[in-house]
């Protein structure tokens, strides 16, 4: 895999910022766009522009095509039985809401239980919250381990026989930590209890197969996928989603629709309502494209070299702490700077070029567990090179001298 091919295919990385060369560490919040991604979206709006679903001229035929052919694009990266077990939604915080919602709304009822984790950002927890709020379900938490980690067996303490659903994160997008969903999902299955995956640092990162990983729910954030904004994926193994009730309702979800009632219409339409983000759609399948050029094993292997180099240097660094050693590491390394905070670490960086996130990363359940308010967060991309962490470490030394830290 030649990178600094791959690097080319970004056309952001042609820009300076504070006139250094962008160093971009940021990709667990957002991903970089390769020029084939940007382009088609382009296109698709200057040559192909129409709704999709609705008329049946030339142009909404051609549009509804394209639409349909990313929904088997991603039922086979998947690898999902059935293209209808794809539903598009406006990101996976609407995916993990559309489960809630309607999880909570048919099977739910005060004093169950919905066992989540300590790593769970905000998307896969507030809800649940809501539930708690609406409807008297409690929300357990299975705790990190102090290497940031969940294992089988803290999952298994919490479960009950009021334990309904549990929802849990892929990749956790601060310490790092790779979660066993394939043996979770095994365990959750043989007490009958459903199981939904925050997908949103898994997908990009990791070879993902619903057959083998059996999980009932998987919700996968597009703009983390070198694809656009405003774009979700929920899969769901069809037996729920014609089970389930609707998310919303409104044009195109629809069968029938009477005075005395309403039908719906069939899978996937029947949580797909209003005009859908066509164009983001559209240009995920270049996405898809892109990740399969290249290759998700070769991704997987050039990130963990990355990652392997990044920590052999910061855990050489004084005065840097790395947040959590769990065994199984994705690509995001959260640290902290003894004496300084987050954000002017980040601040720092900055004017370097070196564009990390500073905060509590939508995850102040776990930085209160830890005892920290707020942590710095660098995290991989398929574009970033091991020169990438030299400047890193540069630019933190710089930091440290600003603030008379050795």
């Amino acid at each position: 895999m030649n990178i600094d091919n791959i690097k080319k295919e970004f056309p952001i990385f042609n820009n300076k910022v504070h006139n250094n060369d962008l160093v971009y560490l940021d990709s667990a919040n957002s991903s970089q766009k390769p020029k084939t991604v940007v382009d088609r979206i382009y296109d698709f709006y200057t040559k192909e522009f129409s709704n999709v679903g609705r008329s049946v001229h030339y142009l909404a035929v051609a549009a509804t095509n394209l639409y349909e052919n990313t929904r088997v694009s991603v039922q086979k990266y998947l690898n999902a039985k059935d293209k209808d077990e794809i539903v598009f939604t406006k990101g996976a915080t609407e995916a993990i809401n559309l489960v809630a919602n309607t999880f909570g709304q048919k099977y739910l009822k005060e004093g169950d239980e919905v066992l989540i984790t300590e790593l769970e950002h905000h998307s896969n927890y507030v809800p649940w919250h809501y539930l708690r709020n609406s409807k008297g379900i409690k929300i357990e938490f299975a705790e990190i381990n102090n290497d940031g980690e969940i294992t089988l067996e803290s999952i298994e303490k919490k479960i009950t026989s009021k334990t309904k659903i549990i929802a849990i994160t892929h990749i956790s997008n601060v310490t790092g930590a790779i979660l066993p969903i394939k043996e979770i999902t095994k365990l959750a299955h043989s007490k009958n209890i459903p199981i939904l995956v925050d997908g949103c640092q898994g997908a990009p990162h990791l070879k993902l197969d619903m057959q083998d990983l059996d999980c009932d729910f998987y919700a996968i954030s597009c703009h983390k996928m070198y694809g656009p904004t405003g774009l979700g994926i929920l899969y769901a193994k069809k037996k729920w989603l014609e089970d389930l009730p609707p998310y919303q309702g409104g044009g195109g979800m629809i069968k029938e629709v009477k005075k005395e009632g309403i039908s719906y219409g069939d899978l996937p339409n029947k949580y797909e309502a209003g005009t859908m983000a066509t164009a983001q759609v559209i240009a995920f399948n270049e996405s898809i494209k892109f990740l399969e050029k290249i290759g998700i094993k070769n991704i997987v292997s050039h990130e963990k070299e990355l990652m392997e180099y990044g920590l052999e240097i910061l855990k050489k660094n004084n005065s840097v702490k790395i947040i959590g050693n769990p065994k199984n590491k994705g690509s995001v390394i959260s640290f902290t700077i003894e004496g300084v905070h987050p954000h002017d670490i980040a601040t720092i960086l900055d004017e370097d070029g070196v564009a990390i996130r500073a905060g509590h990363h939508c995850c102040q359940i776990l930085h209160e567990k830890l005892g920290l308010a707020a942590t710095a967060r660098a995290s991989l991309g398929v574009y970033n090179v091991k020169s990438d962490f030299d400047q890193l470490n540069d630019s933190i030394n710089k930091c440290k001298k600003i603030f008379d830290l050795k």
